[in-house]
């Protein structure tokens, strides 16, 4: 729900949640780069000739009735899922992809479709959750759900129903790009802490770093994040926003999505794609 305290994590985080990136600019170039090329592969240089709503029953208050044009030969109707403050979505606007994107955080939704309109793209936003999304079936191409926004559901129920709405919502032979931390990897070494990060914005640095504590369960964990700012005086402000979250494996996230009705399931590491998590690509039958 948009009133869960996932959101409210997110709507406090959304003015600053730039400062996670070294730089988020290039950030938002690279990651629409590495996602678009995977877009392409797996669908090609289709032409886009299907017949649309221009009005979606479920979605058209929050989305204001109405969506951008078709796009072109070779891109795609995207639906970001999990669009924050836009790092994925802009990216995939900007190289010619008609992108809508939902959050949980009304906040970030809304800056994604700021930040957007900045660079006179459009980014069609709305604020909902991915366990009941707003569209009709078959409404998009491809759905992406990105920088380990999924592993917010703790139980398998909630992951399912989100994987579920996100095949609803694709076309036959759409495509799912899912992406998450290296659990496999950080569910063996179990780290406490992420290294400090820095980045100077504005002539003023920023300083991010997390406190991860483990569940007796081995695949949950609390998770601290703390930003440090300074103020006009020069002194350092602390804001710390707490969330947890399920370090689900590959191979758990695989069964759920061929649990979903997903198939073609497979996962590809960043050396391969350029993008800074695993993805998950699974495609409709």
């Amino acid at each position: 729900m948009t009133n869960s305290p996932i959101a409210r994590f997110y709507d406090g985080f959304a003015a600053g949640y730039h400062l996670l990136y070294a730089d988020w600019e290039a950030s938002v170039a690279r990651q629409g780069a590495a996602l678009d090329a995977l877009i392409r592969d797996r669908l090609g240089d289709r032409p886009r000739d299907r017949p649309r709503d221009r009005t979606d029953g479920r979605a058209g208050d929050r989305l204001g009735g109405r969506f951008p044009d078709r796009p072109g030969d070779g891109a795609a109707e995207v639906l970001d899922c999990a669009c924050g403050i836009g790092t994925q979505a802009i990216g995939l606007a900007g190289l010619g992809h008609l992108v809508t994107g939902t959050d949980l955080s009304p906040v970030a939704a809304g800056r994604a479709a700021v930040e957007a309109a900045r660079r006179g793209l459009q980014l069609a936003t709305a604020a909902a959750d991915m366990r009941r999304l707003p569209f009709p079936d078959g409404r998009f191409d491809v759905v992406v759900c990105a920088d380990n926004a999924l592993p917010h559901l703790l139980t398998p129920e909630d992951v399912l129903a989100a994987l579920g709405e996100m095949r609803r919502v694709l076309r036959p032979g759409g495509l799912l790009l899912l992406t998450t931390r290296p659990y496999d990897e950080l569910r063996r070494s179990r780290p406490s802490a992420t290294a400090p990060q820095s980045t100077e914005r504005d002539g003023r640095r920023s300083v991010v770093f997390q406190l991860w504590q483990w569940h007796e369960d081995g695949e949950r964990y609390d998770l601290e994040l703390f930003q440090l700012r300074p103020d006009d005086a020069g002194q350092w402000q602390v804001d710390v926003r707490r969330s947890t979250y399920w370090a689900i494996t590959q191979a758990q996230l695989t069964a759920f999505a061929v649990q979903a009705g997903f198939a073609e399931a497979e996962w590809k590491l960043p050396a391969d794609t350029g993008f800074f998590q695993p993805v998950l690509l699974a495609r409709v039958s």
